[in-house]
């Protein structure tokens, strides 16, 4: 196990009616927000009245910037900065999935910054302070209400790229399972796909001892694949809603990766999908990973046999560790077409004609030469994994 230090500032409100406390949270931080979200769901579900409700009481002023896409864009960011700036915003309230919240982050760590947000995607700045943010969480996916990082995409250049500080943790989280019922069935799956990616980026190690880790991936992805086909039966299944919902945070706060070297050249691929077709970022997920494993698990098929054998039942034979590993890479490809996902270009209805492009762009927004730790992955090896996914 390595040395590591952890620390997650973030306060968690979890459960019915949460929703109520906001104002009582925001309070705590000062009187003037922005009031980040996306389209009208938060109004459909009753969400947003709640909310305003609840700032009205605490007596919260709020200016609001709607408006978030799925791969939130860069334009939407620097307008939110520009508000906080003139404003002097004292917190910035995300209401909405994983893109509202990484957006309000970007925002966050732009508006106390005098050079452009991108500075820091590009990473030619380091975030010093950010504005603080809340979070009412609306889709499990992304765990941004806890995690230390922010993807967003420049429209202009077509590139999603992530930052990655401390700083952008969270200041509060409110997670109530009820405002996920009206969730569609394709994003309730592509979010699960998204926290077992995460989930996946930090368990495929080559790091040694960390048994206490395996075993809390391994229960998590479990309770993934335990739990997800019951709430797209029964989308208002409260018990089912709160187990999602409560994976996507322990997936993604940091808990799992303690102790050991993550990977996260599948999420990387899987960006540049993202920033040329716009593409549902859990979808290129359960279409990278798939083809990812096939392509690097003699790196260590003990490993991915272990996982098959943990998480997917598959029955050890230490004779023939790779028949197991491989077993279990079809039983992950099976569960998600079983939810409705795919697992290539094809059965996504991407084009294919562009994968050259999109394996140099992975690494040239990289920073470096390659991407990945658990096996370094060069251009040629990325466009081996998309011509894996092709069908």
């Amino acid at each position: 196990m390595l040395n590591f230090l952890y620390h997650s500032p973030t306060k968690i409100l979890f459960g019915k009616d949460m929703e109520f406390e906001v104002g009582k949270e925001v309070a705590n931080y000062g009187k003037k927000i922005l009031l980040h979200y996306g389209g009208g769901s938060i109004k459909r579900i009753g969400l947003y009245d709640r909310v305003i409700d609840s700032l009205k009481k605490e007596g919260i002023e709020y200016i609001e910037l709607p408006g978030v896409q799925p791969n939130p864009r860069l334009k939407l960011v620097r307008k939110g900065i520009e508000i906080c700036k003139e404003e002097d915003i004292d917190l910035i309230l995300a209401v909405g999935g994983g893109s509202v919240v990484d957006s309000a982050k970007a925002i966050g760590i732009g508006a106390k910054y005098d050079g452009d947000v991108w500075d820091f995607f590009e990473k030619k700045a380091v975030p010093k302070e950010t504005i603080p943010v809340g979070v009412i969480l609306t889709l499990p996916a992304t765990g941004s209400e806890t995690s230390n990082s922010t993807v967003v995409t420049n429209e202009e250049t077509k590139v999603k790229v992530s930052v990655r500080s401390e700083i952008v943790r969270p200041a509060f989280a409110i997670l109530n399972p009820e405002t996920t019922y009206s969730l569609p069935k394709e994003q309730t799956s592509a979010g699960v796909s998204d926290i077992m990616a995460h989930i996946f980026e930090r368990y495929f190690t080559n790091t040694k001892d960390v048994d206490l880790t395996d075993r809390l991936c391994e229960g998590t992805l479990r309770t993934l694949i335990k739990y997800a086909p019951i709430v797209l039966k029964e989308p208002n299944n409260y018990a089912a809603r709160a187990e999602i919902m409560w994976t996507g945070t322990i997936a993604h706060n940091g808990i799992l990766g303690l102790g050991r070297e993550e990977d996260w050249a599948s999420h990387k691929i899987g960006h540049e999908i993202s920033a040329m077709y716009d593409t549902t970022h859990g979808v290129t997920l359960s279409i990278i990973f798939p083809a990812w494993m096939k392509y690097v698990y003699k790196n260590n098929v003990e490993r991915f046999a272990q996982f098959a054998v943990k998480v997917f039942d598959v029955e050890a034979d230490f004779n023939n560790p790779e028949v197991v590993a491989l077993e279990g890479i079809r039983r992950l490809e099976e569960f998600f077409r079983s939810i409705g996902l795919p697992t290539t270009f094809k059965e996504a209805g991407i084009p294919t004609d562009k994968i050259d492009e999109m394996a140099r762009r992975c690494i040239s927004n990289s920073g470096g030469d390659s991407v990945g730790f658990f096996v370094k992955l060069y251009e040629k090896d990325v466009l081996e994994i998309y011509k894996l996914a092709l069908e």
